[in-house]
């Protein structure tokens, strides 16, 4: 579907829970408990209807995420009834990847396409302290697992100064030997977030310049995320760049999100507006949601505004943490 300024909104992010089994400094506070009742999430059915409606409106890609998706029941059964659905061409899920094994032989049965993996450090006990309580080695054998599978897989980094500046280019280097791509994200200013340092993508790609060279590349389709790639020549692995705040893709932006609490969000930065919860447990028809959604989309604002005027700042933007809005 296309919006106001002529975007092509075809890509879904769908946030299924807020909960996780880790709490990285940048996501969840320590001790948060804070968590949604289950009663009060979208159930597995209430996802696909809302899906299939939007594949109807020209959603082409779905990917899952939380939270940690994997810490709810019934994932391998949504992805196996998004697969059935003629609309949708990518199904793909953003895990830390700490469950996966567990689960992978089902979701690849079922026609999950494509994984993102949550890795900011190769060090077991530095990764223990930035995540709070993971485990290295269960990442490591899952993304192995899911090579054998032949599953599309980024690897997605968030680099917090002073703190994992230093792993860049071992992260690098795990992903040319792994024959994958890998996704530095800008710190986003949203929640935890708001109380560290990050360090500009610019930055990133310079020091990954001291050791390789790397040539523009393509983004990898009209339904791929906002990263800005860089082929490391001599390999297949891409590095990618989402760089929100330094270079804002918002004129491009083509993603909705359902967050965990059942709202219809337009963007990360401004708070959700359409509450789709609401709707469905009210007996909405399929034609009533269809043309909400589609007056939701089609007003999608024209770009966020995390370096605005902070007293509009304050007014719009969304207070959840990453975990609920599923970013």
């Amino acid at each position: 579907m296309i919006d106001q300024f002529n975007r092509d909104i075809n890509y879904l992010r769908v946030s299924v829970t807020d909960r996780c089994n880790l709490r990285c400094v940048y996501c969840l506070p320590e001790f948060s408990k804070d968590f949604i009742d289950e009663s009060k999430l979208l159930t597995m059915e209430e996802y696909f209807r809302l899906i299939r409606i939007l594949g109807s409106l020209g959603i082409k890609k779905v990917r899952i995420t939380g939270g940690e998706p994997l810490v709810r029941k019934g994932i391998p059964g949504l992805v196996k009834n998004i697969n059935s659905l003629d609309s949708i061409e990518e199904i793909a899920m953003t895990t830390n990847g700490i469950l996966l094994e567990k689960y992978l032989d089902e979701l690849a049965a079922n026609g999950l396409s494509s994984l993102n993996i949550s890795l900011d450090i190769l060090d077991e006990g530095k990764y223990n302290y930035i995540t709070r309580g993971g485990d290295l080695e269960k990442v490591i054998r899952s993304i192995e697992k899911a090579i054998e599978y032949k599953i599309k897989i980024k690897l997605n980094s968030v680099i917090i100064d002073d703190f994992n500046k230093d792993a860049i280019k071992s992260l690098v280097d795990f992903a040319v030997d792994k024959n994958i791509d890998i996704r530095f994200i800008e710190l986003m200013p949203i929640g935890c977030g708001q109380n560290l340092k990050g360090i500009s993508n610019e930055e990133i790609l310079s020091i990954i310049s001291k050791d390789r060279k790397t040539t523009a590349a393509n983004t990898g389709g009209l339904i791929s995320g906002p990263a800005a790639y860089h082929k490391i020549d001599g390999t297949n692995t891409r590095v990618g760049f989402i760089s929100p705040l330094s270079s804002c893709f918002c004129e491009t932006c083509n993603r909705i999100r359902i967050t965990s609490e059942g709202k219809l969000k337009q963007c990360l930065y401004y708070d959700s507006k359409l509450d789709l919860m609401k709707m469905l447990r009210t007996e909405t028809s399929d034609k009533k949601l269809l043309e909400e959604i589609k007056n939701e989309i089609y007003f999608k604002n024209k770009q966020h505004n995390f370096t605005g005027n902070p007293e509009d700042k304050e007014k719009e933007k969304e207070k959840n943490t990453m975990s609920v809005i599923g970013g």
